[in-house]
């Protein structure tokens, strides 16, 4: 399943995955906190959210049914695709033009290529 969701919604997940489960109630006070929100602006987020089935509400207690690992990897493959066509190295090309890697970077990057040679 593809979720989309916007910047005002992925800060509004943040605070739940921080949180979670929470009561509708301490959700709309530490929305209001963190985002300067009405409770309004927080219930209309929570049933968007529940209508995408990324979170759901059940006696009044929230909490979400995506994990952020799924929304993080979704909205990078997203942003890979729009932007590169989908290749990782054309990101890479772009990301690294001009810029020197330290040695702790490139050991990190060669560690990570190798793990995921290593699971074909």
């Amino acid at each position: 399943m593809v979720y989309k969701v916007n910047e005002s919604e992925y800060r509004f997940l943040t605070i739940l995955w921080e949180n979670e489960p929470l009561p509708s109630s301490a959700l709309v006070s530490l929305c209001a906190e963190r985002l300067g929100w009405k409770k309004s602006t927080t219930y209309t987020v929570i049933k968007r959210l529940t209508e995408k089935q990324i979170v759901e509400n059940h006696s009044a207690m929230v909490r979400t049914l995506v994990s952020k690992q799924q929304i993080d990897r979704q909205e990078s493959e997203a942003f890979l695709k729009k932007n590169f066509s989908g290749s990782v190295p054309a990101l890479l090309a772009s990301f690294l033009q001009g810029r020197k890697l330290s040695r702790e970077e490139l050991i990190a990057i060669r560690s990570m290529l190798e793990e995921i040679s290593d699971d074909d």
